[in-house]
């Protein structure tokens, strides 16, 4: 039965605009399948995500859970021995796949273009400018440092609750469409006979083998020449959860047992315990995802705009909230309070465009693997 192929150029186009400019440089040697550690026995990737990608075949990426199911170890990478950086070129078919089930699809372009980056970073700063100028705050407080001075728990409250709830509901929604559209793959597979892993386990057994395999970084252990990216996903990864347990502590104080200033009542030592174990933790995994990324460089690239986004991002988070304490502590009110101003846009861009960035990974790559152990496809050697 002949297949005709009809090639979208506008994808390929894209992919190449999105980090995998090297793609066409493929010739379909399998090396990249044979070195990877991570990919299921049946049906292996990248082979088959390249060739897609070179002929331009967008359908065969809508509901893939393998773009996913790649940790972008980029063992690939460093043994292609015609530098086609499969795992370069499987990060840029996440981005486009990221920008197909995130909306609304302009902030998905704004976010993911490099030439809006400085805009992306001047809208929330005007907000906030805006807001503090309007309740009067947009000035340097006199007297102690304190930061609640310069802007107010309700205010804080005003504006990331309904960030981290925008970024989480667009992650939920696009990870709705995501598993629909892996249903129907694998259902259409299995009608034309050809479904590879049509067994299907407990959902709940899938979703607790994932958290395990997630909070213990397994398949990052499983690669092998960027061993480092583990150490790096790890405390990152872990220094978030100690950032969001001392921020659920004080918001415990002072929302539920209004008690307005916990540090000062006596009850600051856990905020400031996991505040301070986050705040170190993730300055040692953006140290290391940096150095990473030039150590490895030779080997399999520096990466592309897409990745140092979210470098960029988390690194500002970190360098703004330790600056902060410094200069507070110092007692430099006209550095401490503007450095305090560049972390909360900081905070709130990482909130408000999380379905948008790399960071959404914790959406689609949780959702892929699920679904993988759900199906049976996520049998490795």
């Amino acid at each position: 039965m002949e297949q005709v192929i009809r090639p979208d150029l506008s994808f390929v186009n894209d992919v190449i605009a999105s980090g995998g400019e090297s793609l066409k440089k493929c010739y379909q040697c399998a090396t990249c399948t044979v070195v990877c550690n991570v990919t299921p026995d049946s049906n292996p990737f990248p082979r088959k995500e390249m060739i897609w990608a070179q002929w331009g075949l967008r359908d065969k990426f809508i509901g893939n859970p393998d773009v996913w199911l790649c940790h972008q170890c980029n063992d690939c990478t460093a043994y292609c021995p015609r530098g086609a950086k499969p795992g370069e070129v499987i990060g840029a078919i996440r981005k486009q796949s990221i920008m197909q089930y995130s909306q609304p699809c302009f902030m998905a372009r704004l976010v993911n273009d490099k030439k809006f980056m400085p805009l992306i970073f001047l809208l929330p700063a005007v907000l906030f400018a805006v807001v503090l100028t309007a309740i009067g705050k947009f000035t340097i407080p006199q007297g102690e440092i304190v930061f609640l001075k310069f802007v107010p728990v309700l205010l804080i409250q005003a504006l990331f609750v309904p960030a981290l709830g925008f970024g989480s509901l667009i992650g939920i929604l696009g990870v709705r469409k995501y598993w629909k559209d892996m249903s129907n793959t694998r259902l259409s597979e299995k009608q034309a006979g050809g479904c590879l892993s049509c067994s299907t386990e407990n959902i709940m057994n899938s979703v607790i083998a994932t958290v395990q395999e997630v909070l213990a970084h397994q398949k990052f252990k499983k690669c092998d020449v960027a061993k480092d990216r583990f150490s790096a996903h790890f405390f990152v990864f872990y220094s978030f959860i100690a950032l969001g347990i001392a921020t659920a502590i004080g918001a415990l104080y002072i929302d539920i047992l209004d008690m307005p200033s916990p540090f000062k009542l006596g009850y600051g030592t856990p905020v400031k315990l996991f505040g301070t174990i986050g705040a170190i933790g993730l300055l040692i995994g953006v140290l290391l995802m940096i150095s990473n990324r030039f150590k490895n460089a030779q080997k399999v690239g520096i990466g592309s705009y897409f990745d140092w986004l979210l470098i960029t991002v988390i690194g500002v988070v970190m360098a703004s909230g330790i600056l902060s304490w410094v200069t507070r502590l110092a007692n430099i009110p006209m550095l401490a309070y503007p450095i305090y101003f560049v972390h909360l846009i900081s905070v709130f861009s990482l909130f408000v465009y999380l379905p948008y960035s790399k960071l959404s990974h914790i959406f689609y790559r949780v959702a892929a693997i699920v679904y993988a152990k759900y199906t049976g496809r996520d049998k490795t050697n």
